[in-house]
């Protein structure tokens, strides 16, 4: 593994690129030096950080990790969600201070929850919520019937505005970028839950920040923030209901050899001349539902 600091050395005269920081900008520093780039692996399903416009203008290929982290991500909402209806936190609480006190809970069971964004971290996590007897309706890019969500609209203030949960797994594109504004958040129950597993960029920080001190929601469960890492002092860290998590919500154990397989199996694939797998639309920022094979040229 070549350290970011070193990339301009290494990249000259290579024509794969496993980025496993996906966070990392060093590629386009470095493009300049990229003269020989064919295919550029990411470690992650979002690929926002690599989106430069020379990236973007390339006939290089770009993947992604599609496929290790939509169950493990599905899980931890699944978890969030019984924490906000079970309020784990009021029982630990009381265990702390060795108080014996009963309250009652919410269930899960017949909840509404609306996913904004119906890829594949949605429909696994879409599955799951149904499973256990949760409503579950998307947003996304065209309206539909669909067999894991049921309704699939366009109109997020309109899907939000009767959700206990709303879920964002959204990929970040200029589109969905600052999605969840002050006004998408006002039409939120002032019960309901807002819980982001997609990027933190997806919602304005500033809106959501007032909505919990005001009360207008009742809470955010949070993987990911904007900025992040979130710098100690930000206002979000003691927001009323907010339960933050260091962006690890898909990192189950033996995640990074499962990237390293995956890495290894599409270049196999790619020594062969065969499609890759996950092949990203570099316009739209994701992988398509039902991608067409690509090769490498």
């Amino acid at each position: 593994m070549v350290p970011s600091s070193r990339l301009a050395e290494a990249i000259g005269g290579a024509d794969v690129l496993f980025l496993y920081d996906f966070s990392s900008g060093a590629l386009e520093s470095v493009w300049p030096e990229a003269d020989a780039l064919r295919w550029v692996q990411v470690a992650a399903i979002g690929v926002d950080a690599v989106l430069f416009d020379g990236l973007i203008d390339s006939d290089i290929v770009l993947t992604n990790s599609r496929g290790i982290f939509e169950e493990p991500i599905a899980e931890y909402v699944l978890g969030q969600i019984l924490a906000f209806a079970k309020d784990f936190r009021r029982s630990w609480e009381a265990q702390r201070d060795e108080r014996w006190q009963h309250f009652d809970t919410a269930s899960i069971a017949g909840a509404a929850v609306t996913i904004v964004g119906p890829g594949p971290i949605g429909r696994a996590t879409a599955r799951l919520l149904r499973a256990v007897g949760m409503s579950v309706r998307a947003v996304g890019r065209t309206a539909r019937t669909d067999p894991d969500f049921g309704t699939v609209t366009t109109d997020v203030r309109a899907a939000v505005a009767d959700a206990d949960y709303v879920v964002l797994a959204a990929p970040l594109t200029a589109q969905t970028r600052g999605m969840v504004d002050a006004g998408v958040l006002a039409a939120m129950r002032p019960s309901a839950r807002l819980i982001n597993i997609g990027r933190g960029e997806l919602v304005d920080t500033a809106a959501l920040v007032s909505a919990l001190q005001a009360g207008s929601i009742a809470g955010a469960a949070l993987d990911v923030v904007d900025p992040e890492p979130l710098p100690a002092g930000h206002p979000l860290w003691n927001a009323p209901g907010v339960r933050i998590t260091p962006h690890n919500s898909g990192d189950a154990h033996g995640w990074r050899d499962a990237l390293q397989q995956q890495f290894i199996a599409n270049f196999r694939r790619y020594a062969a001349g065969q499609p890759l797998r996950n092949v990203v639309d570099k316009r739209r920022g994701y992988t398509p539902s039902t991608p067409k094979p690509s090769g490498t040229g």
